[in-house]
């Protein structure tokens, strides 16, 4: 039988454990049991939070892939509770996100994944950003399409209208591959080549294309792609 919330022991209970010895005291399963506030008839909210991260390898990047169905097949886990949980790991991103943009320069392919890998490391499906950058300054960051699993049609008039309007120099272009491989495809590289032909007359340069896959990447120029 599940021992009511009220029995646990202090240490137990992820709110006044955080209230007694501050957040960094949480395990990740209690900060999700601290989100979705009960568990169901079988499990504390801890236990059901520990079982679904064990689920994603107890890791963020694999738990931020769940969609609100997948988490609500889990017994106790309503619209509500997946709700709290996909918004939370939502402020995580936009967080590291803004960090990366604070540092503004981008001088390699690593700086312009740590900027990207916030919106695209985890994504379900393929999405394509562009950094646009003056002297190696980053003047803004742009998701310009989404796809499905496993493609993203770019539509290179969109691209160009976008650095005419940016009044970028340069830019540097990155999409995920969800199926976590790094191999660029000919897609890939057909999709590169097409764009260093439509920007050959603008002044404008391209510097990079990335794809980024979970923790890590491939740079076409770091490869003598570009």
């Amino acid at each position: 039988m599940k021992i009511p919330i009220n029995k646990w022991s202090k240490d137990d209970r992820p709110r006044e454990k955080l209230l007694q010895k501050g957040v960094s005291a949480l395990s990740d399963a209690e900060l999700i049991a601290i989100l979705i506030g009960s568990g169901n008839r079988e499990e504390s909210a801890v236990a059901l939070s520990q079982r679904i991260l064990k689920d994603a390898d107890n890791n963020w990047h694999e738990l931020a892939k769940l969609s609100l169905k997948d988490l609500m097949k889990y017994k106790g886990i309503g619209e509500a509770k997946a709700i709290s949980i996909v918004a939370a790991l939502e402020i995580g991103r936009r967080r590291n996100m803004s960090e990366a943009l604070e540092r503004k320069a981008v001088k390699s392919s690593r700086d312009a994944f740590d900027l990207l890998a916030p919106n695209l490391s985890d994504k379900p499906v393929e999405e394509f950003w562009v950094i646009y950058l003056r002297k190696n300054t980053v003047i803004g960051v742009q998701k310009l399409h989404q796809g499905g699993l496993d493609n993203s049609l770019v539509d290179i008039r969109m691209l160009l209208k976008s650095l005419l309007d940016k009044g970028a120099t340069a830019f540097i272009v990155a999409h995920n591959h969800p199926s976590g491989s790094l191999r660029p495809s000919e897609s890939d590289r057909k999709l590169t080549r097409k764009i260093m032909e439509a920007v050959n007359y603008l002044d404008i340069s391209l510097l990079d294309h990335l794809i980024i896959a979970g923790n890590d990447y491939y740079s076409f120029a770091d490869n003598g792609n570009i």
